[in-house]
This record gives structure tokens, C-alpha cells and sequence, in this order.
């Protein structure tokens, strides 16, 4: 197998040939056919989450097809077509997993974090956590739908069903999330960097009902915000954003420092609420629900030695929805 490693934190990832692997008991081996590039994946690679492992392989989008099955494993078969998601292992006993709150897990394993990902030609997983894709869509446009449409249902459902979304930040996310917000007949405000007016024509063809900048005032109070650029400042320019009783979503992995801000932006009952990574059911519920949303995934390719430039690209915004590498 071939994969681009990070063999050393903030540094480019590196073209590396391994030893094909085999799936233990419990676990299957996908050839990876599409996966996603991320904005933790940026987080990986700069060593900003905490407790960074390298060597490791990156990449929590993964979609691929089954060519080996460890001992155990049950309700897969090899040629089926599974996706991957950031969430690779849970523990099962701790209190958050017994209480079916499993992205809260004590000892979880990340797919592309912790365990090696899919910015590779073949990935092994832990077959509990592969979630059957079917047949429709392609592997490329299938591949963002994994965390950033994952994550983005998980901090729609947490912003409770309310009519004015507001969405900061326009990327790979926003963009998925937009669209299941129309179809569920929401109005959608969506807030870009100062001056993307290219993000923001991009925005409006999604059928946003308003799009500006994120320093701008929308045109109606919002009944909630969901934050995905992982910009601290952000949080106060929302809580002024949303209307009494309203909620701000953080659906990012991390975030830069929050600055202080007046009380009066969160009195009146407003709520400052996190996501944290998702939930098997969450992959069920939203993978279910994908084929009567009409969602088109923008995405634009790369070849997998070209991870390095992908993940340039996306820290500079120079693409409209995300990145998928292809091997």
C-alpha cells in the first residue's frame, strides 16, 4: 500500500510505500476508493489538537470497498461499499458509551488522528464503525458527506428546529448543511470572510436566503448560528446575531481563543452550545435521510500524492465545497 504520511508535526505530508495490512478480529480493510480532506486534517498536521501522534496516516472521509474481514466480524461482506468516519473505535463501558453517548467516549480512537486514516490507497477500520453506503453516488461525492456532512447534521439537530439558520463560515460543511436546511424549509443566512463575494454568489446558489460577511448584520434576527470556521471572534459577533432565546452552535474541533464579551450578548436565555465529534446513529439517521434531500456535493480532485496541495488550497479558501484526494 501507499500512503501520505505525516512523519513529523507541522511538517508536508510524505508519499511513503508500507506493508500491505491485515484487518485483526473485529475489523475490516477497505480499498480506498475517495476520502475527504478536512479542516482537522489541517488541525493533524499542525499539531493543534492535543497529544499529537506521528507517524500517521490522515483522513476521516474515507469510501472504499471491502477486500478483507478479520475474525468476528459480522454483516459485511467483502465488495461492499462502506464509509469511514472520524470516529473509529469507542470503548463501549465507559459512562458516556452506556449511556448512548458514544462521541463522548473516555478512551475513543479517531480515524486519521489516532488510528491511521485514508489519505492512502488501503485503510484498516473497526468494522462497527463502517457505515454501509450503498450503490448510489460516486465515491467523490460521497466522501465529504462523511464529517462534514456528518457534523453539520449533528449541529443542526443540536440547534433545535428553528427557521432562521445562520451559518459562519461558507466551506465544505456550510455547503452540505445548506442544502438539507432548504429542503427541510428553513431560511439560511450565510456568513463568509470579509469581502468572498465568491463564497457568498456561492452561498445564494444554494439557495441561501441572504449571504454578507461575517462582521455584517443579516436582515432578520437569527434563531440560531452554527460556527464552523474555527474562529474564536466569531462566538459574540453570532450571540449579537441571534435573536432572545436563540442558540450559537461551535460545530469545530477547535477553535482560537475566544475574546471577552458583554453579558448582554448571552442574557435573555441564549445558549453557547459545542459538537463533539458524532454518533453511529448519527451516520445511520443522516446517510438514511441523503438520497430524498437532493444534496449535490461541489467537490474538486486530487490525486493522493497531491494531499500536500490539497490541504494548502483548503487553508487558503481557494475552492468552492471540498476537497477529495483520489488514489
Amino acid at each position: 500500500m501507499h500512503a501520505m504520511v505525516l512523519k513529523q508535526i507541522g511538517r508536508p505530508l510524505e508519499w511513503t510505500e508500507l506493508p500491505d495490512r491485515q484487518p485483526g478480529p473485529g475489523q475490516i480493510r477497505v480499498q480506498v476508493a475517495a476520502c475527504g480532506v478536512c479542516r482537522t486534517d489541517l488541525h493533524v498536521v499542525a499539531g493543534e489538537l492535543p497529544q499529537p501522534q506521528v507517524p500517521i496516516i490522515p483522513g476521516h472521509e474515507i469510501v472504499g470497498r471491502i477486500d478483507a474481514i478479520g475474525a468476528g466480524v459480522e454483516g459485511l461482506q467483502c465488495g461492499q461499499r462502506v464509509g469511514i468516519p472520524w470516529l473509529g473505535h469507542t470503548c463501549g463501558v465507559c459512562p458516556y458509551c452506556t449511556l448512548q453517548r458514544e462521541n463522548l467516549c473516555d478512551h475513543p480512537l479517531f480515524t486519521g488522528y489516532t488510528r491511521d486514516g485514508g489519505f492512502a490507497t488501503a485503510a484498516v477500520a473497526d468494522a462497527r464503525f463502517a457505515l454501509p453506503l450503498g450503490e448510489e453516488w460516486s465515491d467523490a461525492s460521497l466522501a465529504p458527506l462523511l464529517c462534514a456532512g456528518l457534523i453539520g447534521w449533528r449541529a443542526l439537530t443540536i440547534a433545535g428546529d428553528v427557521r432562521n439558520l445562520g451559518l459562519y463560515g461558507f466551506g465544505a460543511a456550510a455547503h452540505i448543511l445548506a442544502q438539507v436546511a432548504r429542503w427541510q424549509g428553513r431560511s439560511v443566512f450565510a456568513f463568509t470572510r470579509p469581502g468572498d463575494h465568491q463564497a457568498q454568489d456561492f452561498a445564494r446558489s444554494l439557495g441561501a436566503s441572504w449571504a454578507g460577511s461575517s462582521d455584517e448584520t443579516p436582515p432578520e434576527r437569527l434563531d440560531a448560528a452554527i460556527i464552523f470556521a474555527p474562529v474564536g471572534a466569531l462566538v459574540p459577533m453570532a450571540l449579537k446575531a441571534v435573536r432572545k432565546g436563540g442558540r450559537v452552535v461551535c460545530a469545530g474541533i477547535h477553535m482560537s481563543d475566544i475574546p471577552s464579551f458583554p453579558y448582554s450578548l448571552l442574557w435573555e436565555e441564549r445558549a453557547l452550545l459545542s459538537v463533539a465529534n458524532l454518533t453511529r446513529q448519527d451516520g445511520i439517521d443522516f446517510l438514511h435521510q441523503v438520497p430524498h434531500m437532493g444534496i449535490v456535493t461541489k467537490t474538486t480532485l486530487y490525486p493522493l500524492k497531491q494531499a500536500n496541495e490539497a490541504l494548502a488550497d483548503l487553508r487558503t479558501g481557494r475552492f468552492e465545497g471540498a476537497a477529495v484526494l483520489v488514489p
